[in-house]
């Protein structure tokens, strides 16, 4: 049966527009985020802070250089990012280029990724003012339910690798295994130097001098090990971190991480959060009572006012 033209262009694939095609958008990038965007409550909210009391650097620019990027919008910016699960400091800059959301929190804006990670790093205890601050917002705002909280703990891992931590009792193993490793070295030399006092010109001399690096190798890594259990017992640790000296191993489901404990204390009403706190406390006990203290005076307005 003959179908027709019709018939076959009914079944034919979507087409896109023609890259090529003139188009007439909208004139303003602001005509591209709607009312009740995210980002507009981000814009509102951090412009009626008080950076300078908060404590960010660089709120008053210079007088003479080059100038600087706002720290008001670089806050912007890394809220948007916590918001939106963009962690990175390369993939912040990104976003700048080719979100449009972005572009219109930031005005064109586009700060690399050394820019966004330095005002990270410099401005790590102020960010602690802008949480509560948020706090008290919600709780003007009547968010708080204040009936029903749910408390719960979380692992999240460090940069330190787990090749990087030690407690006493890997460090004495670690120590027991290199003595006996010396001492079967030792042995090994003890017996070469015999066979070359019966055989001479043997020939051991090449095993004597490999025998010798390892045995030097053994003995410096020993040594280093021997200091780190000197400094834990001096200062009553109970584990030592390399690289972050604050992070603990820590038992995450059936495998254990170097990392820190998070203590989150949630409001049921809006699910928000209340009181968080970051401990290296391996176990929970103890951290619950802390969280509930902490959230009910935060929510009562206690410790804010």
């Amino acid at each position: 049966m003959d179908h027709g033209p019709w018939y076959v262009s009914a079944m034919a694939h979507l087409a896109g527009t023609d890259r090529s095609q003139l188009l007439l958008l909208p004139e303003a990038v602001d005509d591209y985020v709607g009312p009740d965007n995210p980002v507009r409550f981000i814009e509102a909210f951090v412009d009626g802070l008080d950076l300078g009391a908060a404590g960010f650097v660089r709120v008053q620019p210079k007088s003479t250089g080059r100038p600087g990027y706002d720290p008001a919008d670089l806050l912007k910016l890394y809220i948007y990012g916590y918001l939106n699960r963009v962690r990175s400091s390369r993939r912040l800059e990104a976003e700048t280029h080719r979100n449009i959301e972005v572009i219109w929190l930031l005005r064109h804006l586009k700060p690399d990724f050394k820019t966004v990670a330095d005002f990270r790093r410099d401005n790590r205890a102020a960010f602690k003012a802008v949480f509560r601050e948020f706090v008290v917002l919600c709780r003007q705002l009547d968010l708080f339910g204040r009936e029903l909280v749910a408390v719960d703990g979380t692992r999240i891992k460090a940069v330190n690798n787990k090749n990087r931590n030690f407690t006493r009792t890997s460090l004495a193993r670690f120590i027991e295994e290199a003595d006996e490793k010396l001492a079967g070295y030792m042995k090994r030399l003890d017996e070469g130097d015999a066979d070359d006092d019966h055989t001479p010109g043997g020939g051991s001399g090449r095993d004597g001098a490999k025998l010798a690096e390892k045995i030097a190798a053994i003995q410096g890594k020993r040594d280093r090990q021997k200091a780190l259990l000197a400094e834990m017992e001096r200062a009553g640790a109970e584990q030592i971190s390399l690289t972050d000296p604050d992070a603990r191993a820590m038992a995450r489901m059936t495998k254990v991480g170097v990392g820190y404990n998070i203590q989150l204390a949630v409001d049921v009403k809006h699910k928000l959060i209340a009181e968080q706190a970051v401990s290296n406390q391996v176990l929970d006990l103890g951290l619950l009572a802390q969280q509930d203290r902490d959230q009910s005076c935060d929510i009562s307005g206690d410790r804010l006012r």
